[in-house]
């Protein structure tokens, strides 16, 4: 019988105007140490971000999804943070920060399969 793991996870949130605090889901980012996963799902729903906010530079956003997206996965295509171990990027993905993308709180949880867990939370958080 498999056993459940220990897992940690984010919200991907996309903020066009930092300084209202308003924001829509899109993503979550994923980590379980014990099966050394760490990866990120995304879907920009651009219609919904463009109603949401007209002026967000949409093209930008998906340009800076996909960054965050390399970063998990590791290697040099994640650039310097990419080269960190899983753990440290999760972390740094995750810090606080004033930006258009944004992170919530971290939450953990237990799983069997991190990736079938990713793709729950991502139906329930942002679809």
């Amino acid at each position: 019988m498999q056993d459940n793991h220990l897992f940690e996870y984010a919200i991907i949130r996309v903020v066009p105007r930092v300084e209202r605090e308003e924001f829509m889901n899109a993503g979550v980012i994923l980590y379980c140490a014990r099966q050394k996963f760490l990866q990120a799902e995304i879907i920009l729903d651009k219609e919904k971000l463009s109603a949401f906010s007209p002026a967000a530079d949409i093209e930008e956003i998906e340009q800076n999804l996909l960054a965050l997206k390399r970063i998990c996965a590791g290697g040099k295509e994640g650039g310097p943070i990419g080269l960190l171990d899983a753990a440290s990027r999760f972390r740094w993905l995750t810090a606080m920060r004033s930006t258009v993308l944004q992170t919530s709180r971290v939450h953990p949880g237990f799983c069997k399969d991190p990736a079938e867990k990713l793709m729950l939370l991502l139906e329930e958080q942002v679809l």
